[in-house]
């Protein structure tokens, strides 16, 4: 086999079948079997032709020459250096000029056939290469007729009847020359790319290879024959050039392995980064990770490098599933491989060499599933966990079979493969934590926002969906977080199964989720949402108990009015959002209508211009007088806002306090109304009046750890006595986080200032934490007291906490008294206070001084200050 030599390789790799299409590897087929058949019988005609031209003159006495060409030339060949190249075909640079030198000189054209091609096809059995032996044997005959053709023409231009040294070194480099066109021809038979500069280097240095082979030959015969004793000369200059060849065959596998590590961690990087861009579930995050075709040619490539018949890769998507294969080569047996076989038990993560005949019974029965006589295996590891397995079966090269360089090249390779399979398990986790809820598994607002944005892409037919459960907060205050979580799972997994499994759906926060419907519009959304309220607002079973729930729904849909606006999902979630709100009005489902989207920019507006509004004094505090009832005394006032918008005119505290409250300002709200009730208080101390002012405190508050310091600094400031400062709180407000409301409560108790809970009986009322709380002061909700006379429930609640609140040594507001008889049942019961539009409404500053004037007479009290007595 001189020169080059297809023997060594595959021309048609068989991952090819898992590169392309089946129908387009048939046909690579189909024309590489055509080439076969024209490569056979041309060399055939050929050699007959040679055969004629060039008569076989020898005698019996030369039986033993043919034996020892072929052994030298299966000598030769073994000796060779494999050179790869990128199209899928590899050749073997060799020794074979050396005897096929010698054999123009001492054996006829048909011993010299002979001998390379029982040579040639020997070696190819042994390395089972079976599906090519046509086609080297066609090449084989070629390379020889043309070789002896090419000398027999160069003797005869030179006139002589010998074989002489320049026709035999013109036949011996006429053979390699013959090889590699062939092999040329086969590439673009099998439309693989290579490029011309590429073809013609390869073929300049085998030529050049060839020379120095067969100068050397020529040069031993030459020497041998003339000169008596020169064998050992010869012998030792071979044995040199050998050691020369095998230093530049280590050298040259060294640049090959490092080229191909470089290319299988390139590939393994590409494909990570195409698998990180796309967003979508913990499965497919890691199926993405491992794409098929991406592997296969990580698998080809290290087939190509090891010259294996095949490489196996198994590769394990999860900790639980089953190992996916990617292979390049030759195709496994028909009959499924055992996945846990002795192969796939091999401990540690270092590569195993065995051999089919070397081997336990294990080792050599899962040899047989594969139908392979060797096989290098390494298992990939991480932490001690198995990533997969790389297997490389039958190496085609070299007759040895795989030797210590493949071992520790597919060694280095399978730790950049586990390594990479680790980064990229990592990655995969990292980002569906960053894209999904902890709790439910489902989406959060961000991978909710990177799936939706693609459906919404152009498309007028979906709707986002958002829903709230309005028990959470309920739930987590009465049973605590755990319970409520459990709440939030069991709705995901209800709204999972409403929607399907195909649906995007999210947790945005607390308990509100959020849902792409795509194809679906107008009555459709509106059914959907409805059977999902429904399907949500059943009682959920938790444990041992159940809880009853509400949910509310708004959708929004893009329309065609929103086509010159940058409708994208956080503008439909957004709109979804204030559909929700607008469902506290009664209707538990909503869609969006444009008019929802003024009122969110009406309370956008109130909220940023709130500031601006403190500083132009849009802002304002009116004061409501209250009364004790036994001695008609005016004992205080209530502070309460007031907001004058420039736009909107009066606004309801009723609408822009939640709103200040939600934007983070309640604070400055606070501080407001907290100054001018105590620069109020201390003009009527000035005036000799000692009257009280209440002002109501937000949850906020009492979450705030500096707020006492804040009043003591106010109170120093106007130098305001503590006792003449009320702080109304709700039941809710201090229910809401009793922890952190207590301390608060008792460093503003322990200051001297009043505290007064609010609308009580319309919160939780619990006695025990009623007991606990520092307050002076209960003020009973107004709609108790507006249906005491019609409602005898009402009278008795009345009552009720008229007694409980005297039991407890509490002073007893009532709020909204607006009749007669309501004072009088109220002053018979001995309710402390009253408060309500029978006695005056809430006024400004110069009003409320008016009525004090004008209501009120002024007496001089125990310590000389003034008290105001209600005229009557």
């Amino acid at each position: 086999m001189p020169g080059t030599s297809g023997t060594s390789s595959d021309p048609v790799p068989a991952a090819a079948d898992i590169h392309r299409p089946s129908g387009e590897a048939r046909g690579d087929e189909r024309r590489f079997r055509i080439y076969t058949l024209t490569v056979l019988t041309c060399g055939l005609l050929a050699a007959a032709a040679v055969s004629l031209w060039l008569p076989f003159n020898g005698g019996t006495d030369l039986w033993w020459i043919g034996p020892v060409l072929a052994l030298s030339f299966l000598l030769a060949e073994q000796l060779g250096i494999n050179v790869d190249v990128r199209s899928g075909i590899s050749w073997t640079i060799s020794f074979t000029e050396i005897p096929l030198v010698i054999g123009f000189f001492v054996a006829p054209f048909e011993v010299v056939l002979a001998a390379h091609l029982v040579a040639g096809i020997s070696t190819l059995l042994v390395r089972r290469v079976s599906g090519r032996v046509l086609y080297n044997a066609g090449a084989f005959l070629l390379e020889i007729t043309s070789a002896f053709a090419v000398a027999g023409l160069v003797e005869r231009l030179m006139g002589s009847t010998e074989m002489t040294w320049p026709a035999a070194l013109a036949g011996t480099l006429t053979a390699p020359l013959a090889s590699t066109l062939l092999a040329l021809a086969a590439v673009r038979v099998l439309r693989r790319r290579m490029r011309i500069g590429t073809a013609l280097r390869l073929t300049g240095r085998i030529l050049v290879v060839g020379f120095v082979n067969a100068s050397v030959g020529l040069s031993g015969y030459l020497v041998i024959d003339g000169t008596s004793h020169a064998w050992p000369l010869v012998l030792a200059v071979f044995l040199g050039l050998s050691a020369l060849y095998w230093a530049y065959s280590d050298l040259l596998r060294e640049q090959r392995d490092m080229e191909a590590l470089s290319d299988v961690s390139l590939m393994v990087a590409r494909s990570g980064q195409q698998a990180a861009a796309r967003p979508a579930s913990r499965a497919d995050d890691l199926a993405a990770g491992v794409n098929v075709s991406e592997w296969a040619t990580i698998a080809e490539r290290i087939k190509d490098q090891l010259a294996a018949g095949r490489v196996v890769l198994r590769l394990r998507l999860e900790p639980t599933a089953a190992m996916r294969t990617v292979m390049a080569g030759e195709p496994l047996p028909g009959h499924e491989v055992p996945g846990d076989d002795a192969l796939m038990r091999l401990p540690g993560s270092h590569v195993r060499h065995f051999r089919i005949n070397e081997s336990n019974p294990d080792i050599a029965s899962a040899l047989l599933d594969r139908g392979a006589q060797e096989v290098l295996v390494v298992p990939l590891r991480s932490a001690n966990q198995l990533l997969g397995v790389v297997e490389a079966h039958d190496r085609l090269s070299r007759w040895r079979g795989f030797g210590k360089y493949d071992v520790q090249l597919l060694g280095t390779m399978a730790s950049h493969l586990a390594t990479a399979l680790d980064n990229r398990r990592l990655l995969a986790t990292l980002r569906h934590d960053a894209y999904h809820d902890p709790l439910t598994g489902l989406l959060n607002r961000p991978g909710f926002r990177q799936v939706a944005r693609e459906p919404l892409r152009d498309r007028t037919d979906a709707a986002v969906l958002r829903v709230d459960l309005d028990v959470f907060s309920t739930v987590s205050d009465a049973l605590g977080y755990v319970w409520a979580d459990r709440m939030v799972i069991a709705a995901g997994r209800r709204i999972r199964e409403a929607l399907g499994p195909d649906v995007p759906l999210a947790r945005l926060e607390g308990a509100s989720f959020a849902a792409l419907l795509v194809g679906c519009q107008g009555a459709r959304v509106q059914e959907a949402a409805e059977r999902l309220r429904a399907q949500l607002s059943e009682p959920y079973p938790v444990d041992r108990i159940t809880v009853e729930a509400n949910a509310m729904v708004g959708y929004a849909s893009p329309v065609a009015e929103d086509s010159d606006e940058d409708m994208d999902v956080d503008a439909l979630l957004q709109r979804a959002d204030v559909a929700v709100r607008a469902t506290r009005g009664g209707e538990e489902v909503r869609g969006y209508v444009p008019s929802m989207g003024q009122m969110f920019l009406r309370r956008f507006q109130m909220v940023t211009q709130f500031r601006q509004a403190l500083e132009e004094g849009q802002v304002s505090v009116h004061y409501q007088p209250k009364v004790s009832l036994p001695s008609k005394q005016v004992v205080g006032v209530e502070a309460l806002v007031r907001w004058v918008h420039p736009e909107f005119g009066k606004l309801d505290p009723d609408e822009f306090v939640p709103a200040v409250e939600a934007a983070g300002l309640i604070g400055v709200l606070t501080g407001f109304v907290l100054d001018q009730s105590l620069a109020r208080a201390r003009k009527w101390m000035d005036e000799g009046l000692r009257v009280s002012v209440a002002v109501n405190l937000s949850v906020r508050n009492l979450a705030d750890e500096d707020f006492p310091a804040k009043v003591r600094q106010a109170l120093d400031r106007f130098e305001v006595p503590p006792e003449l400062l009320t702080f109304e709180l709700t039941e809710s407000g201090v229910m809401a986080d009793p922890q952190k409301a207590l301390p608060i409560l008792r460093e503003l108790h322990a200051l001297g200032i009043v505290l007064a809970v609010d609308d009580f009986g319309t919160g939780y009322s619990s006695l025990a934490y009623l007991r606990q709380l520092p307050v002076d002061e209960v003020k009973i909700d107004k709609s108790f007291v507006l249906g005491m006379g019609t409602d005898l429930g009402d009278l008795a609640v009345v009552r009720s906490i008229v007694e409980l609140g005297h039991s407890l040594g509490l002073t007893v507001v009532a709020e909204g008294v607006e009749e007669d008889i309501a004072r009088d049942q109220l002053e018979a019961m001995g309710c402390d206070v009253a408060q309500g539009y029978l006695i005056s409404r809430p006024l400004a500053e110069d009003r409320l001084e008016a009525w004090l004037q004008a209501r009120t007479a002024r007496s001089a009290g125990r310590h000389t200050e003034t008290v105001l007595t209600l005229l009557t």
